[in-house]
């Protein structure tokens, strides 16, 4: 992430990531520690339902140059493990499969060479 984004962000600040393909996404800066900073990713989109387009929240380890979901879509507090089958059927597996995600979207807009300004 720190090679896409500038330095750590003032909470409240929003950017705006468009790449050259696909729909524009909004990283919002939630919470700036010593140690850490909590940023949202959302998809910008109007069109589409809420619950249809992309949600993440995201903590960053400045120390350890490390980034890890902390919730996603309507999943909060996403839990290393699941026992299978559970209530809201996650997958076992569901926060590594998050923080694949995120990996996977970091790549795609370094690849797009998205474009990055304040919204």
């Amino acid at each position: 992430m720190t090679r896409l984004f500038p330095g750590p962000l003032e909470v409240g600040k929003i950017l705006r990531l468009t790449p050259k393909l696909g729909e524009d996404y909004l990283l919002e800066s939630k919470e700036l520690t010593r140690y850490t900073a909590l940023y949202e990713i959302r998809q910008a989109s109007a069109q589409a339902y809420n619950y249809l387009q992309p949600q993440l929240l995201v903590r960053l380890y400045h120390d350890a140059r490390l980034a890890e979901v902390c919730a996603s879509q309507q999943i909060y507090k996403l839990k290393p493990r699941y026992d299978y089958p559970n209530k809201k059927m996650h997958h076992q597996d569901e926060k590594h499969q998050t923080n694949q995600f995120l990996n996977d979207w970091l790549v795609f807009c370094l690849k797009q060479r998205i474009k990055v300004e304040f919204a």
